[in-house]
């Protein structure tokens, strides 16, 4: 019984862990405050970070900002200093 309870643990442990769902999300639709209603977004690159690029998400309809979203990169950030 000892056996099979270290072999049961062991598998628990060496099991593949699921893939994620969802890397990022992206909005296509906001509820726009001046609009009083849900309307499609259009995204714009509003700075560069260490931490990724952030971006601001705009009402099509009227160009009031409704929402931002930072996107993480995976790809390290390397300095070049001379």
């Amino acid at each position: 019984m000892k056996d099979l309870n270290k072999y049961l643990r062991d598998q628990r442990r060496r099991a593949p862990k699921p893939p994620k769902q969802f890397e990022e999300l992206e909005a296509s639709t906001l509820f726009c405050s001046k609009c009083k209603k849900a309307v499609p977004v259009r995204k714009k690159l509003l700075l560069t970070l260490p931490e990724g690029d952030k971006y601001d998400y705009l009402c099509t309809e009227c160009g009031s900002p409704i929402g931002s979203k930072i996107s993480k990169e995976d790809i390290p950030i390397q300095f070049i200093t001379k």
